[in-house]
């Protein structure tokens, strides 16, 4: 819509709006949304376990299901070479938080009819394979309405359950590209690259938004759903900007580098030090005069509008990095900051750990893992009521529950459990690790 084109029809048809709903998923005791919730989880590497890690940061009690066969292959995505290297993936760890694990080979008899009795359990049953797999094992979402008319099953394939693309294989690396995301990435002169698996993130919170009103359907109606959740609709969501451009006004986007269509200048720039670098971002007309004084080139404040230093852009450049490269990067960005000019410090994983602004909120909990050790954990990002909620527990090792799941929830006794783990069905250490 243009700038207030209905206020006329709203203002006619707006009336008293009469006391207001209360919400449905609120809370008034001290508990989380999720809580009371089982979520069968077949995810796996990112995007599905990024969906499922937040149920459990919600409350939810979610129960990993892998295989000593095939076990989450995100598991091995370490640089570590160690006996048990599958225990150190730090993606692993960042997307399996609060959960539990247990094993159970889903190609045996024994092992699928386990999960099968999990999945009637369970409120929410989660995959992200490519769409024949589950199938394959009989697990499709009418055997799943089957086993359990009141559980919700949150697929998401790559590229959907329909379509000409249906049955390829695709992840955040192929996504980014489908999407269009990998075009817009990279230097004007050079090759599309890859935005770093930003497409699994993206899929998973749109896995769990889908599925929150996937729960409140089901409050209202008694209905589960199945829930579509296709990676490359989340890349696309994304990417709708390029989209929009050409389906509106035929004009394709093209890769800029670190420079903006709506700021300028903008750009990343070293400072002192090795690989010590200060991003500055002036999107506002006002803010440039304070940055042509701090850099020396008060003249330049001429260039009072965005286009005539797009013009500049390069001379602008050159005078920004001679300023930043003479000093430390968090003095740089205090300058900045301080003249009123958009900049922030690039800062490493490393850094994030003791960056003051989350240690002061609190957002990081340190977990003792039963390999790993003391391990910092993000919080769930929000807060409820001005508080973090406690992480339940440290991501699980591969198996860690499988006692307390096949005994308590399942029901099993010792002497079946005993001959599921002689078969191999369930197991704490991979196959193929002996």
């Amino acid at each position: 819509p243009t700038l207030g084109e209905a206020d006329d029809e709203l203002l006619e048809t707006t009336g008293d709006p009469g006391p207001a709903p209360s919400p449905r998923l609120a809370r008034t005791e001290p508990s989380l949304p999720l809580a009371g919730l089982r979520v069968c989880d077949l995810a796996t590497f990112w995007a599905g376990p990024v969906a499922s890690c937040l149920f459990s940061a919600l409350g939810a009690d979610v129960i990993k299901v892998e295989s000593i066969q095939r076990p989450d292959g995100m598991r091995f995505a370490s640089g570590l070479t160690r006996d048990d290297l599958w225990e150190w993936s730090p993606v692993t760890h960042g997307a399996n938080t609060g959960k539990r694990s247990v094993t159970l080979d889903l190609s045996s008899d024994d092992g699928l009819a386990q999960v099968k009795r999990l999945v009637e359990m369970s409120d929410i049953v989660i995959e992200n394979y490519s769409p024949r797999v589950v199938e394959n094992f009989g697990l499709d979402w009418e055997e799943v309405h089957r086993l359990n008319p009141n559980a919700i099953m949150v697929r998401m394939p790559a590229f959907g359950l329909t379509g000409p693309w249906r049955d390829r294989t695709g992840f955040a690396m192929t996504i980014e590209q489908a999407s269009g995301l990998a075009f817009l990435t990279g230097d004007p002169e050079g090759r599309p690259l890859v935005p770093r698996g930003m497409c699994d993130q993206l899929g998973g919170m749109h896995a769990v938004f889908a599925t929150l009103l996937a729960l409140e359907h089901r409050a209202q109606t008694g209905e589960a759903q199945l829930v579509e959740v296709p990676l490359i609709e989340a890349g696309l969501n994304a990417a709708a900007e390029q989209v929009i451009e050409w389906s509106a006004y035929g004009q394709l986007l093209q890769r800029q580098g670190n420079r903006s269509p709506y700021a300028a200048p903008q750009g990343i720039y070293a400072a002192t030090g090795e690989d010590r670098w200060v991003v500055i971002s002036v999107d506002q007309d006002a803010q440039w005069p304070a940055l042509a004084s701090l850099i020396g080139r008060d003249n330049w404040a001429e260039w009072a509008s965005r286009d005539e230093r797009h013009a500049h852009h390069d001379e602008i450049d050159a005078a920004i990095s001679a300023w930043v490269a003479e000093r430390k990067r968090d003095d740089a960005v205090d300058e900045l900051l301080a003249a009123g000019v958009p900049a922030a410090p690039v800062i490493t994983g490393r850094e994030s750990i003791d960056n003051p602004q989350l240690a002061a909120r609190g957002h990081q909990q340190w977990m003792d893992h039963v390999v790993v050790g003391a391990v910092p954990y993000p919080s769930f990002p929000g807060r409820f009521n001005g508080q973090y909620h406690l992480l339940g527990r440290p991501a699980p090792t591969l198996g860690e529950h499988n006692q307390e799941i096949l005994r308590d929830v399942l029901g099993l006794d010792e002497a079946e459990i005993a001959r599921l783990a002689e078969a191999k069905v369930i197991g704490t250490r991979p196959a193929l690790w002996g």
